[in-house]
């Protein structure tokens, strides 16, 4: 409740300052509001109020599904939303949210060890790790803890260059951080949206014009 009330308020403050941020979301902007991914697949749709023991999914495939889906060349969009579902049930068992973050990261600095960096693999990392720091008690039990994610999306976007979906996430990792280019990447992902209708409609209800 305290880590909610705390972000509302942040989330409302940069409202106010900037006028980008929809009133309409409240909370770890990163969890609370859903990516619109037309029919595309994900993981299992997860309610924020998930419990373990009330789920009928199967933690245990947690890290292989989600690497599945990402491994499919999935459209920006549907990562974020397959990392904010896998993040819902990964704090429900902490060995599971370990073991899919630590994937991540090998697979992210893998790339690099072949010459070839991977920008969606190194996304893929950073929006987790930001994922993880909003919806985690801060501590030992957040596997992110300490993590800078939004550098790793930063050094995905340098690697892949324009890419209007990366930039909107870029976008809601830093509404509680404006000072990290938050008005810049706003700008260029309603700039790439004129051609992407799924990212324009979640613009739409993140972002005011």
């Amino acid at each position: 409740m305290k880590l909610r009330s705390l972000s509302h308020l942040m989330i409302a403050t940069v409202t106010a300052l900037f006028g980008f941020t929809s009133p309409a979301m409240a909370g770890p902007p990163l969890i609370c509001h859903v990516i619109q991914i037309g029919d595309a697949k994900s993981l299992p749709y997860v309610d924020l109020n998930y419990q373990k023991q009330n789920g009928s999914y199967d933690l245990k495939h947690l890290t292989r599904d989600t690497l599945a889906i990402l491994e499919s060349n999935a459209p920006v969009l549907v990562r974020m939303e397959t990392l904010r579902r896998a993040t819902i049930y990964a704090r429900q068992d902490p060995p599971v949210a370990k073991e899919l973050i630590t994937r991540l990261r090998a697979r992210a600095a893998d790339s690099d060890a072949t010459g070839r960096p991977d920008p969606l693999a190194w996304f893929d990392v950073g929006y987790l790790a930001e994922t993880y720091n909003q919806w985690f008690e801060t501590g030992a039990t957040n596997p992110a803890n300490g993590l800078d994610g939004y550098a790793w999306v930063e050094k995905a976007l340098r690697l892949r260059g324009r890419d209007p979906e990366m930039e909107f996430a870029a976008a809601l990792i830093t509404i509680m951080a404006p000072e990290r280019g938050h008005k810049r990447h706003v700008q260029n992902a309603w700039a790439g949206s004129k051609d992407d209708a799924l990212l324009a409609q979640n613009m739409a209800a993140n972002f005011a014009r």
